[in-house]
């Protein structure tokens, strides 16, 4: 076999080549940049493009199959040549489900959750000794690479992600793996550059659900609004399971969970977290892992990457870097590390980063989104708001859109002047963001604030 990837740095699209290779696929690639660690780890793998750019020569009549990543354009000359030579083009969604079509697929969907949920699935049968293949959407500990795809595994964890295949392929990923195990954590309108309304945005949840193979299994949260109304929908289509948030109280190492007459120490801690980990709890019963076992193997997982992760900790200081960027995940993980914290000053700074967040119309979603932190700030570049052709917005608008007591900083250096003023004994900081803040190191910043 001979699969070329357009596009190959990419996050998601590296991985998947790696997998591919390590299953004894000849693999090419080409892109116009290839950042860390997509670089370091095609290298490694032996699939690192000779040359940076599009090579139409590339594109021969030797390939089996072309995988196009969202990162190219429709013009791309190898894209043409290989519509012109008749290869078969696939999004990367859809190849992952031609090497899954004849195992039992889980996917993962919901607009928050989905790592997390897929990180703890994975935790547990790694500890039981399953053999699933996977592909999950964040690097996570203990993993080299984030697509598993092997000829024996009988299931494959899938995280469903919402939004498009590919630049010739505007359907949502998740669409396209036609699940026999499928759960939703929740629906918040997220991505309004390509759903501009909620209502054509839950939709896409709706034809996810309807496309669970018939004998399948639909797990759902119902706690949450929208998708406890589709958990009722689809009860007569296919079999549901529901679950919500589980008897639980806060403990200094982290949460003490009761359940079925049992109790249960675990690393992690917040609400969201314990409704993610019902929803995981419930998949795995699906593909055959005992409750008990699920629980006992879930004591050492400490959360995925990014996710609520701790950078540093002392005894009057603990540092988090959290990839919230949406209202929904803002207001669940402030809540969570106040309750969890509950005695310490909590100072939560978030990043507008996304097009969604950074759009004029959208911003008021976030009305109210921080307000658990006890001090709070919202970073946002006026240099990125342009270089996405978004209308200008203002700090006014940004402090009137989220309310309270918001402070509002368009300067990175700005960031730090008000963190390092900060008296930081028996306090959190928790930093939340989809980028950097434009270039703060979390680790030097944890460290020096710690000392």
């Amino acid at each position: 076999m001979n699969v070329h990837f357009i596009a190959i740095g990419g996050s998601a699209m590296h991985n998947l080549a790696i997998a591919l290779s390590r299953k004894g696929i000849n693999v090419t690639g080409s892109d116009d940049e290839i950042f860390e660690p997509s670089r370091t780890r095609l290298e490694k793998q032996g699939i690192l493009p000779s040359n940076i750019g599009w090579n139409e020569t590339l594109i021969t009549t030797n390939l089996d199959a072309v995988i196009l990543g969202m990162h190219a354009r429709e013009d791309n000359p190898e894209l043409l040549k290989a519509k012109e030579l008749n290869i078969p083009i696939y999004s990367y969604p859809e190849y992952l489900y031609e090497q899954s079509k004849d195992k039992i697929r889980v996917v993962i969907g919901g607009s928050h959750g989905k790592t997390t949920i897929t990180s703890m699935i994975l935790h547990v049968t790694n500890a039981l000794g399953m053999n699933v293949d996977y592909m999950v959407g964040a690097q996570l500990e203990g993993y080299d690479c984030m697509v598993k795809l092997s000829d024996d595994a009988k299931v494959m964890i899938l995280e469903g992600d919402e939004y498009l295949s590919s630049p010739i392929d505007r359907r949502p990923k998740f669409h396209l793996y036609k699940p026999n195990i499928a759960i939703l954590s929740g629906i918040a309108w997220d991505h309004i550059n390509v759903f501009p309304t909620f209502e054509n945005y839950v939709e896409q949840f709706d034809i996810f659900c309807n496309l669970i193979d018939p004998k399948g299994t639909f797990v759902y949260n119902s706690e949450d609004d929208e998708v406890n109304k589709l958990g009722l929908k689809y009860a007569s289509k296919v079999k549901t399971v529901a679950y919500s948030t589980p008897q639980y109280e806060v403990t200094n190492e982290g949460t003490r969970l009761y359940i079925e007459g049992k109790s249960y120490d675990l690393k992690l801690f917040g609400q969201h977290n314990l409704q993610n980990l019902m929803g995981a709890m419930r998949i795995g019963e699906a593909i055959g892992i005992q409750p008990s076992d699920f629980f006992t193997a879930i004591s050492t997982f400490k959360g995925a990457g990014k996710r609520l992760q701790k950078v540093i900790e002392n005894d009057t200081f603990v540092m988090f870097k959290d990839f919230a960027h949406s209202p929904s995940k803002l207001k669940a993980t402030t809540k969570a590390v106040k309750e969890q914290y509950a005695n310490r000053k909590v100072v939560a700074c978030m990043e507008l980063h996304t097009f969604s967040s950074l759009k004029k119309e959208f911003l008021p979603h976030y009305l109210d989104s921080m307000n658990q932190a006890d001090e709070a700030l919202v970073y946002f570049s006026h240099d990125v708001v342009k270089h996405k052709k978004l209308d200008p917005i203002t700090i006014e608008l940004v402090q009137k859109s989220f309310g309270g007591n918001v402070i509002v900083k368009t300067d990175t250096q700005a960031v730090l002047d008000f963190i390092n003023q900060q008296n930081w004994d028996n306090s959190v900081l928790l930093m939340m963001s989809s980028g950097t803040f434009d270039g703060i190191n979390y680790e030097a910043l944890g460290e020096a604030l710690a000392n």
